[in-house]
C-alpha cells in the first residue's frame, strides 16, 4: 500500500490545476489525516481556496461542452475502462479505504467491488437512457419524451464509504453526459485522490478532458461553494439529516436540484415465525459492522414477546464472540470508530440510555491498551429500552443496539414506523401474511424493506434512499439516472397545415 500512496503523490495530478486537486501545494492551512486505526498521521492536505474552486468549475464548464456531445454508448466505453483500473486496483485501493476509514478489510474490499459494479451497471445503462414516445391529438403531428445532460454535478460524500457512494453518483452521472465535482469527508481524502488518479489516467487514454472529473477537498465551506452556485445543477449530498436540510435550503433557493443521501434509524422486527438461525447473524452484522456507521446500520431491534428471552440470550452470547481490534487482520469483526468526535458521541449515548431507564444487557467502553492506541476502539452495546424514549428516535453513528419487545404485529410497525427516519427496515418471518403486511402500503414506510435479510448491505441494481428526515432521493440502480438528466417534450408537425390543441382555431 505505500508504493501506491507513492505512486499517488508523485503523479501530475497532485498540482492542484486544472482538476481541482489542491494537495500539497501554495496555502498555510493544513487538513491533517489520521487513521483511526493506529492514531497515526496519514497526510496533511491542503484544502481548495476559493481561487482553486473557481479554476475548477470552469474547467469543469469547459469539459462539459465537449463530454455531453459524446454518444452515451461512448461515454459507457470509458466508464466501463474506469471499472477494468478499479479491478486492477482493487486490493490496494480495498486496503486504503479500510486503513483511513476504519472499517474491516473485507468490507473495504467490499467497498472496491460495489464501485466496479456500478461501473458495470453505468455500462449497460448506456443504452438504456430511455424515453417515450406518444400519441398527438393533432393530425400529421408526433410527440416524444428524451433526457439530456443536466450539466455540472456537485457530489459531496461522507466519510463512512468514502469510495462507494461517489462512485453510485459519479458513474451514472458520466454516462448521462454530466460531469462531476467531487468533495469528499474531510475525514477520508486519500482515498478521493487515489479514485481521482485511477479516473484520470482512463481519461487521458481516451483523450477526454480531465474537467469531466473534478475534485476539491476542505471542510463544511466547500460544501456551501457547491450549494450556493448556480452553475451547480444538482448536488448530491449524503450525510446527516442537519447538513441535509441546510443543503436542501440553499440549493432551492436558487432553484437548483438535489439529492439527499442523509440519517437512518433502522429497526427489525423479528416475529415469532422467525428463523432464529438466520435472524440472530444478520441482526448483528447490521448492528455492528463499520462499527455502526453505516446509514444502514442496525439501531433498533423489535422482539416479539414469546421469542423475546431466546432472541436477547442469543445475541448476548453473540456479541461475546465479537472480536475487536486492527481492521486489516482479518479474523477481527470489528474495527474503530472514525475519530475522538464519534467517540465522545458513543459515551454520550450511553450516558443517556441509563439516564433514561435503559438496562445494559452488554456495556459499552473505550477500549485501552495494546492495539488500541488510537482510543477509537469501542465495545458494541446492546440496552434493553422502553419504546417512546427519546435517545431511542436519535441516530448514533455507534454500535448500540436498542432491544424492545411487542405483542401485535401492528404494534410492531407503529414502533418501526415512529421515528423521524426513513432509510432501512426489515422483518424476519416465515409467515407469509407477515412479510406481505410489512411490504404493504400498511407497513414499512421506509425507501427500503427486507423479508429475512438484515437492514444493511443493499445491492446496486435498486434504488437507493429512503423518507421522512432520510431525505427522500434515490441513488444507484433501477430508474435513479433520471436524477441526473433533464426531461424534454418535444412535439413534431409533419403536415401542411398548423393545427392548435384543445380545438383552438386561431385564423389570420
Amino acid at each position: 500500500m505505500q508504493q501506491f500512496l507513492q505512486k499517488l503523490k508523485t503523479q501530475p495530478v497532485m498540482s492542484g490545476t486544472s482538476t481541482g486537486l489542491a494537495f500539497w501545494h501554495s496555502t498555510d492551512a493544513l487538513l491533517d489525516t489520521y487513521s483511526p486505526v493506529d492514531g497515526k498521521l496519514l497526510a496533511q492536505v491542503h484544502p481548495t481556496t476559493a481561487e482553486d474552486y473557481e479554476k475548477v468549475i470552469q474547467t469543469a464548464q469547459e469539459a462539459f461542452l465537449h463530454w455531453r456531445t459524446v454518444p452515451a454508448p461512448k461515454r459507457g466505453e470509458i466508464v466501463r475502462q474506469m471499472g477494468e483500473q478499479l479491478r486492477q486496483y482493487k486490493k490496494e485501493l480495498g486496503t486504503l479505504v479500510s486503513y483511513e476509514m476504519g472499517k474491516s478489510l473485507q468490507e473495504g474490499l467490499g467497498e472496491v467491488q460495489e464501485m466496479i459494479d456500478i461501473c458495470d451497471f453505468a455500462v449497460g445503462l448506456s443504452r438504456q437512457l430511455y424515453g417515450l414516445t406518444m400519441h398527438s391529438e393533432r393530425p400529421a403531428h408526433r410527440m416524444y419524451e428524451q433526457w439530456h445532460p443536466l450539466g455540472l454535478v456537485g457530489i459531496i460524500t461522507a466519510f463512512n464509504f468514502p469510495v462507494a457512494v461517489w462512485s453510485w453518483n459519479a458513474m451514472i452521472a458520466w454516462v448521462c453526459g454530466d460531469v462531476c465535482i467531487w468533495k469528499p469527508s474531510e475525514k477520508t481524502p486519500l482515498t478521493a485522490l487515489a479514485c481521482q488518479q485511477i479516473i484520470k489516467e482512463v481519461l487521458e487514454q481516451n483523450d477526454v478532458p480531465e474537467g469531466v472529473s473534478c475534485l476539491i477537498t476542505g471542510g463544511r465551506e466547500a460544501g456551501e461553494w457547491l450549494a450556493n452556485d448556480e452553475r451547480v445543477a444538482l448536488v448530491s449530498a449524503t450525510g446527516s439529516t442537519r447538513m441535509g436540510k441546510a443543503v436542501a435550503g440553499t440549493v432551492a433557493s436558487r432553484m437548483g436540484r438535489y439529492l439527499l443521501e442523509l440519517g437512518g434509524n433502522n429497526a427489525i422486527i423479528v416475529t415469532p415465525h422467525a428463523d432464529l438461525n438466520v435472524a440472530i447473524p444478520a441482526i448483528v452484522f447490521g448492528a455492528v459492522g463499520t462499527a455502526g456507521q453505516r446509514c444502514t446500520s442496525t439501531r433498533r431491534l423489535i422482539v416479539h414477546e414469546s421469542v423475546y428471552d431466546d432472541v436477547r440470550q442469543r445475541l448476548v452470547k453473540a456479541y461475546g464472540q465479537l472480536r475487536i481490534g486492527n481492521p486489516l487482520e482479518e479474523k477481527n469483526h470489528v474495527g474503530p470508530l472514525i475519530d475522538d468526535g464519534a467517540v465522545a458521541a458513543y459515551r454520550q449515548a450511553i450516558f443517556q440510555v441509563k439516564e433514561q431507564g435503559g438496562r445494559m444487557l452488554v456495556d459499552g467502553e473505550v477500549l485501552e491498551g495494546p492495539g488500541f492506541e488510537s482510543g477509537c476502539y469501542v465495545r458494541p452495546a446492546i440496552a434493553e429500552m422502553p419504546a417512546q424514549t427519546e435517545i431511542v428516535q436519535h441516530e448514533t453513528f455507534a454500535p448500540i443496539l436498542y432491544l424492545l419487545s411487542y405483542s401485535t404485529f401492528d404494534e410492531a410497525i407503529a414502533l418501526q414506523n415512529g421515528v423521524p427516519q426513513g432509510l432501512s427496515s426489515a422483518v424476519f418471518t416465515l409467515n407469509l401474511r407477515e412479510a406481505e403486511q410489512f411490504l404493504s402500503a400498511a407497513g414499512s414506510d421506509c425507501g427500503i424493506a427486507n423479508v429475512n435479510i438484515g437492514t444493511s448491505g443493499a445491492e446496486i441494481g435498486g434504488a437507493f434512499g429512503g423518507e421522512k428526515e432520510t431525505g427522500g432521493g434515490r441513488e444507484s440502480g433501477s430508474d435513479a439516472w433520471k436524477s441526473y438528466m433533464r426531461r424534454q417534450t418535444n412535439t413534431i408537425n409533419y403536415g401542411t397545415a398548423l393545427p392548435l390543441a384543445q380545438g383552438i382555431r386561431f385564423e389570420l
